[in-house]
């Protein structure tokens, strides 16, 4: 029960932490800098806006992806296992979905065109990376330590 706690209360902060950041852009924050700019952008796709012309069905289409995401990660105990990662996980795709059907797309706002121009991104977007690259090394650590014994 306490793993799961840990699961609920990471999760629902991660989500206000990133929606607290992006009211501020939704609410006319902005900053040019000469490497990294902080400005509103609606990111109707996913990644680098593919699937934008999916529409309003991007959104049904993301949120049964994360469905199927969270009730594979319960089946397989990742929420017991590895509570905080997963709970990252949740909250930044839950706060990127939330934007979806409250702005029409996802609010990004980190603008890196320094050298060479990056997609704009979030907090969430950040999280997510963290938190699945934290769920592969370990996922790895657990299976290297189980085929040892």
């Amino acid at each position: 029960m306490r793993r799961y706690v840990i699961f609920f209360l990471t999760a629902v902060g991660i989500f206000m932490i990133d929606q607290g950041l992006k009211d501020i852009f939704v609410d006319g924050y902005l900053r040019y800098g000469s490497c990294i700019s902080l400005e509103l952008h609606l990111n109707r796709g996913v990644a680098f806006s593919m699937f934008a012309f999916l529409g309003e069905w991007l959104k049904w289409i993301q949120a049964l992806l994360i469905a199927g995401l969270f009730i594979f990660l319960y089946i397989e105990k990742f929420i017991v296992k590895y509570p905080v990662p997963t709970a990252v996980l949740a909250g930044a795709a839950v706060g990127n979905l939330y934007d979806r059907f409250i702005y029409g797309g996802v609010v990004d706002y980190i603008y890196w065109h320094c050298g060479f121009d990056f997609p704009v991104f979030n907090f969430a977007d950040v999280m997510i990376d963290v938190s699945v690259a934290s769920l592969l090394i370990l996922w790895y650590i657990q299976d290297k330590r189980e085929s040892q014994r």
